[in-house]
């Protein structure tokens, strides 16, 4: 009897440290990085799911338009964006999001957490994002002399802000 309680013991142990092993490896792989061309726009990894190519096309389209305090809120379209209007942007060209939100929004939004594609910095006065890699932000830029949205190899930080993520992103259905 004391055999076999030694052999089910040793079964169950494996399995468990197996399965940490196992975890620990899927939690701890990097997914491939977006890249961005020396004009500074974003190219997606080939294998990045269809949401996130989204994302980036839509970051790309707005890129570089002027930072509008409110911009991207009353309308997809825009002459300019804000932080969270930027970010609202490119998560409703993903299929993510119905309607724009403010950083605020951005606070509750999506699980809570770092996504392994995206993630989404917000705290009461400013959103960013961080897409494949890339920060997608409308502040803390190297990306030239410029207002509004753009993207930067270099992260921010990250003090005092909330760490979500988007629910749902391997089964959204970007907008054509």
């Amino acid at each position: 009897m004391r055999r076999w309680g030694k052999l089910l013991t040793t079964m169950v142990c494996a399995l468990l440290c197996g399965g940490v092993l196992l975890g620990a490896a899927q939690a701890s792989a990097a997914v491939p990085a977006a890249t961005l061309t020396p004009g500074g726009r974003a190219v997606a990894p080939a294998s990045a799911p269809p949401a996130v190519k989204a994302m980036i096309e839509a970051a790309n389209r707005i890129r570089h338009r002027p930072y509008v305090w409110g911009g991207g809120h009353r309308s997809w379209n825009s002459r300019g964006y804000d932080c969270s209007g930027s970010v609202s942007y490119v998560m409703h060209a993903a299929g993510l999001l119905e309607s724009p939100l403010d950083s605020t929004g951005f606070m509750r939004w999506g699980g809570g957490g770092g996504g392994s594609w995206v993630r989404i910095y917000a705290n009461k006065e400013h959103v960013f994002a961080v897409i494949a890699g890339l920060r997608w932000d409308t502040s803390y830029s190297e990306d030239g002399d410029r207002s509004g949205p753009g993207w930067s190899e270099q992260m921010r930080p990250t003090g005092g802000f909330r760490l979500r993520h988007p629910l749902g992103l391997f089964s959204a259905t970007p907008l054509a």
